[in-house]
């Protein structure tokens, strides 16, 4: 049976114990994503998101090259130590969704509409956001786990040159997803009370 809105909520969690023992087929999680990017709303209709897919041996370059370039960045190999375990979970993951922005479309809607210029980058984060929550409560739903990363501006020119993409993307963050291979622990709540107010 499926889950209503609020339990998928409730169950996207941030996964970091993933494997490639996944039972959903490509074509279905690239569905998804599809269908994601189509339905989520954007400012003005502007539609501004895009993504990438990254299954299999793709997905592993993805990860590779974020370890190298970390690694350059970190120098000291002791220090790196963690950073490389973290590196090989996203790594034993299954594949990985980039979100990324198109620049070009932003700065065509600050052109057209004037008066808005200066809010249409704010617009496409958050539309990008809504994206990225739809995108990982779908994952879950499939039964996938996913956690959500962000290395750019580290790995942007890399990630555009390896995968040939459009210079006026913006790489805004990455969603390495697998087999979950255990729990999250208890999630803490700020009190509910201080986080809402009523007024009627």
């Amino acid at each position: 049976m499926a889950k209503s809105f609020f339990e998928a909520l409730k169950a996207r969690r941030s996964y970091y114990g993933i494997s490639k023992s996944v039972s959903v087929s490509d074509e279905k999680i690239t569905e998804i994503v599809q269908e994601a990017v189509k339905y989520t709303p954007s400012s003005f209709n502007s539609q501004t998101a895009r993504a990438v897919v990254l299954f299999g041996g793709e997905h592993d370059k993805l990860w590779n090259i974020t370890e190298n370039i970390l690694r350059e960045v970190v120098g000291n190999e002791e220090q790196f130590k963690s950073t490389a375990e973290k590196m090989a979970g996203f790594r034993s993951g299954y594949g990985t969704v980039l979100f990324f922005e198109d620049n070009d479309v932003i700065a065509g809607l600050q052109q057209n509409f004037k008066a808005y210029a200066d809010n249409f980058p704010i617009w496409a984060n958050q539309s990008n956001g809504m994206l990225q929550l739809v995108v990982w409560t779908a994952l879950e739903e499939e039964g996938l786990g996913a956690s959500l990363q962000h290395y750019n501006p580290l790995i942007d020119e890399h990630v555009k040159n390896e995968w040939k993409l459009p210079e006026n993307w913006k790489l805004i963050a990455q969603m390495p997803f697998g087999a979950p291979t255990f729990e999250p622990g208890d999630k803490e709540f700020q009190p509910i009370e201080e986080r809402v107010k009523t007024f009627k």
